[in-house]
């Protein structure tokens, strides 16, 4: 895998992260230490993505 697919798939988990949080904060009844590993693993691959493109 290029570095510009594997950040394109990185980019693509994250948005899609970032659209399973925006859901889960829409549920009052979603489990917050659900969503808060969500946010975890948002953070985690934003800061794989930046540290990936600044090679």
């Amino acid at each position: 895998m290029s570095m510009g697919s594997h950040l394109q798939e990185l980019r693509k988990k994250h948005q899609h992260l970032s659209e399973a949080v925006e859901e889960a904060l829409r549920h009052p009844g979603f489990d917050d230490l659900e969503i808060a590993e969500m946010k975890k693993q948002k953070l985690r691959l934003k800061e794989e993505i930046a540290r990936l493109s600044q090679v």
